[in-house]
């Protein structure tokens, strides 16, 4: 592969384009193979589009037959790529799961590789020939921050994107009163049906989005999981089981064992997940496009989470400032000390790799954050994206480090 983008040990171009490719054809293709309702010939058309787009990713010198094609699509998508392409943290991240649906972090990858490749179009870097269409004229997200900022005021934006960030689903008649322009509105749609059993769904106890409800057989009988799509929030205790109903009652939720709440400074901001989520109706509620929900709601938590605990020791945060040049402002100003500021940026990218090469894109924050934060649960993370970020003069944190840090900083106890 050729063109770095700026540096020997950046992903080439051609690579990061590759691995959108694959990444998105074998995800059509996962889809056409689980979604409930399509025609056999439906099925196949798809998958026959998905198999040519994934031969055109892969080149004359890795062929791949349509059979084989199926059959990899159960396994890990780092066997999808072709030789040459460095599987990266694509190891172990299955597209469908041993319930026979998409995964989660096949959706996030996804996203984030569309994320990576827009940006790189609109800094005039070859991105490679990805339509339109696929690329989309604006990522969701943007389009929707567009609209907020539009109303022409820090507090309206604020307002909003709180809005999105609180209540990404609900009753139609209590979403309709919340502080959002119409177009914004329009970004909240039906319940997945992924997010449906019999009428009824379950907010997520951590983001309030709708779980991911399946059926599965265990010793003869059908058990129901719900589990939020966020795989880190289900692996905090948004993980539960229920009995499958065949009428209109509601099903009810039974935990399934969840890990110890952490100590130290991690509990400020650890998430209460022991309230059990109760069913609600489908009919007359909605939920946020899932483009929105990832990449607003999601790293928003943490974002909240900072800005209340640390307006609550006393500090001066100010949220998404100059209508979001970056997430957070904390200025701290000791007794007969100059007073110390910190740029925040917070991400919460399931691919550190795809994270680590849009920082290489805007050569560090296009904002000016100096700050790149990332939830607890992306620790592992730290390390490579350190690494990136001391190139531009950006330092690398978790955020229960970051308010630790801060509030140190303040002399004032974090915890």
């Amino acid at each position: 592969m050729t063109s770095p983008i700026t540096h020997d040990d950046a992903q080439t171009l051609d690579e990061a384009r590759v691995r959108y490719l694959v990444t998105r054809a074998a995800l059509r293709a996962a889809k056409a193979m689980t979604s409930p309702g399509l025609k056999p010939e439906q099925r196949l058309a798809t998958l026959m589009e998905c198999h040519g787009t994934m031969l055109a990713a892969r080149g004359p010198s890795s062929p791949l037959p349509f059979a084989e094609f199926r059959k990899a699509l159960r396994g890990e998508l780092a066997g999808l790529l072709p030789d040459g392409v460095s599987a990266a943290d694509l190891g172990g991240l299955l597209v469908i799961d041993r319930d026979g649906q998409v995964t989660e972090d096949a959706f996030d990858l996804d996203l984030e590789q569309r994320i990576l490749l827009h940006t790189l179009r609109k800094l005039e870097k070859d991105a490679g020939a990805i339509s339109d269409r696929e690329l989309q004229s604006e990522i969701e997200q943007e389009t929707a921050y567009a609209l907020l900022r539009k109303q022409g005021t820090q507090n309206a934006y604020e307002a909003g994107r709180s809005d999105l960030i609180r209540h990404p689903a609900g009753p139609v008649d209590q979403l309709r009163k919340l502080k959002l322009p119409m177009g914004v509105v329009d970004f909240y749609e039906e319940i997945p049906y992924g997010s449906v059993h019999h009428g009824w769904w379950f907010p997520c106890p951590v983001c309030r989005w709708p779980m991911r409800l399946t059926l599965r057989k265990n010793a003869g009988n059908i058990v129901g999981s719900a589990r939020c799509w966020h795989a880190p929030h289900a692996d905090m205790g948004a993980a539960y089981l229920f009995r499958p109903t065949s009428d209109e009652r509601a099903p009810e939720l039974l935990p399934e064992p969840s890990p110890a709440r952490p100590s130290g400074r991690e509990a400020v901001l650890y998430p209460d997940t022991e309230t059990l989520p109760e069913a609600l109706p489908a009919e007359g509620h909605k939920a946020l496009a899932r483009g929105i929900w990832r990449y607003t709601t999601v790293p928003g938590l943490p974002e909240l989470a900072l800005f209340d605990r640390l307006k609550e020791r006393g500090l001066k945060v100010d949220l998404w400032p100059g209508l979001d040049a970056y997430d957070l402002l904390v200025e701290v100003a000791p007794k007969r000390r100059k007073k110390v500021s910190f740029k925040v940026d917070v991400k919460d990218y399931t691919s550190v790799t795809t994270l680590a090469k849009l920082i290489h894109a805007q050569e560090g924050d296009k904002g000016g954050a100096e700050w790149l934060v990332v939830p607890d649960y992306r620790a592992r993370q730290i390390p490579l994206l350190s690494g990136v970020c001391e190139r531009y003069g950006m330092k690398a944190v978790t955020a229960s480090e970051f308010g630790e840090l801060v509030c140190k900083e303040a002399k004032v106890s974090w915890t």
